[in-house]
């Protein structure tokens, strides 16, 4: 969707309030991708709601409850109904239980549009495996301080309170995905492993070249990001909900926070009770890339390094290890990012760590931007309404009132669209025309990689044949072989 396209339009610098859901269906009526339209029909429904946490553009937040938090007081008597006569407790002792809370966002600086303050909610939801295995909201608090002027909203409610609870999980959802999920973990974070390869590793050694294939165009696409979209004047600045002194605090709070495990998807999934929630192909697919990469990878180093004292005093890999921990993480020893490395096992770890980084996560979070929020009420780059203090006064037009004006929305969207684009150049994973080895045993591993990952491809497309909502992103043939976009 071009800008100009956009002008035709008179929707651009449009500062009005959308008129009607219709209105929004009809400024977005071409360049629609199949799941977009699946949203546009599905997007009040509690179980795509739930979906989404698991199979959507940012599935890195649900975690297994296994206790209540103190400022979400939610009771039986709220919940009941939904969970087909069972307890809380009951179904937490079972495992069926589990929450998104957005608390990074308590405190965030709201922006200013068009003139209108916005608002941004850092709620709480609680969600319920039912018996037929889908994940459905049963509980929202719209922010983290308990009382009566932040109710607790429940599908018992009316359908305009319950839905605008939603939109304020959904329009969290877009910033912690945006600005930590995506922009953090993978952009950034692979920009420091990028610069840290080639400042510290010579072209000949085993894990610069493992790497470098996965750092094209990266330092290129994160500087036109800092200055279109980051910048004082950039989109996200001047178009969503978080001021720039609110996205720089929301990015200090996440890296002070994050750690290693979190960047390891097995351990990232163990950490948040999600190995055995069903119909979770993010786990099921991500999973299965990181054990291809990670066979490869440990072949490779284990092909150079033939003991962990090697490992241990290759001082250009000390030197590179030292780098990323200081000035990706700050030094910060609570992160257990290593920021030494004493055993090959470690070493095979933290490089497919990378590796899966800058391929295989940054497809998950970045391809599906358009499919899932291109519909804008499930999506919301703004807010420009406070959440309810009270319940039974929101209307159909509360709802309209409470998204972002046309021109955000629009300039948003649009960016969306051209952000999950293929490049022309587009390379799948393992698939660089490069050939850094030379030796015929590693040569040989690379070439059984690629026919695992071509052999998963077809496993994941034969799976998504006839879904109404394949699950793609992690295809490895949909994989883009570095930060490209």
């Amino acid at each position: 969707m071009s800008r100009a396209e956009l002008k035709i339009k008179f929707l651009a610098d449009s500062k009005k309030a959308w008129e009607s859901l219709d209105a929004i269906g009809r400024t977005f009526f071409f360049n629609k991708t199949d799941i977009y339209s699946y949203v546009q029909a599905h997007w009040e429904e509690d179980e795509f709601f739930g979906y989404q946490f698991l199979n959507g553009a940012n599935p890195t937040v649900v975690h297994q409850c296994r206790r209540i938090p103190d400022n979400f007081p939610v009771t039986d008597s709220m919940v009941q109904a939904s969970m087909e006569g069972s307890s809380l407790s009951a179904e937490i002792m079972k495992g069926n239980i589990f929450l998104c809370d957005y608390a990074l966002l308590d405190g965030v600086q709201a922006n200013t549009i068009n003139l209108r303050k916005q608002y941004v909610g850092a709620p709480l939801c609680l969600l319920y495996k039912n018996k037929d295995d889908k994940l459905i909201p049963i509980a929202i608090q719209c922010n983290q301080q308990a009382g009566e002027q932040n109710p607790i909203f429940v599908p018992g409610d009316s359908k305009e309170d319950w839905l605008l609870a939603k939109v304020y999980v959904r329009a969290a959802d877009f910033l912690i995905h945006q600005m930590i999920a995506h922009l953090l973990r993978t952009h950034l974070l692979a920009e420091v492993y990028t610069l840290s390869t080639l400042h510290n590793l010579p072209t000949v050694h085993p894990v610069y070249k493992l790497l470098i294939p996965h750092t094209q165009y990266t330092l290129h696409i994160n500087t036109l990001g800092r200055e279109r979209l980051m910048a004082k004047k950039g989109l996200f600045n001047q178009y969503t909900g978080a001021s720039q002194e609110g996205m720089e605090l929301l990015l200090k709070k996440d890296l002070a926070s994050l750690r290693y495990s979190t960047l390891c998807l097995p351990d990232d999934i163990e950490a948040r009770g999600l190995k055995d929630i069903p119909n979770f192909y993010y786990r099921d697919d991500g999973q299965a890339v990181w054990d291809i990469l990670t066979k490869y990878v440990g072949g490779v180093l284990k092909f150079y390094y033939s003991s962990d004292t090697e490992v241990a005093l290759d001082t250009e890999l000390q030197k590179w290890i030292a780098d990323i921990f200081v000035h990706g993480f700050l030094g910060n020893e609570d992160s257990n990012i290593p920021k030494a490395l004493h055993s090959v096992d470690d070493l095979v770890k933290f490089v497919t760590m990378l590796m899966f980084t800058m391929t295989a996560q940054h497809s998950a979070l970045n391809n599906g931007q358009f499919d899932f929020g291109g519909w804008l009420p499930n999506s919301p780059v703004s807010l420009q309404s406070p959440p309810p203090r009270v319940k039974g006064h929101a209307t159909a037009s509360t709802l309209l009132q409470t998204l972002p004006d046309v021109n955000a929305s629009v300039r948003v969207m649009a960016a969306t669209w051209v952000l999950t684009r293929k490049p022309e150049e587009f390379v799948s994973l393992g698939n660089h025309s490069e050939q850094y080895f030379t030796e015929p045993d590693v040569v040989a591993l690379a070439t059984a990689m690629k026919d695992e990952l071509k052999e998963l491809s077809e496993k994941i497309k034969k799976r998504n044949e006839g879904k109404e909502l394949p699950y793609c992103y992690l295809d490895p043939a949909e994989i883009e072989n570095s930060i490209a976009i």
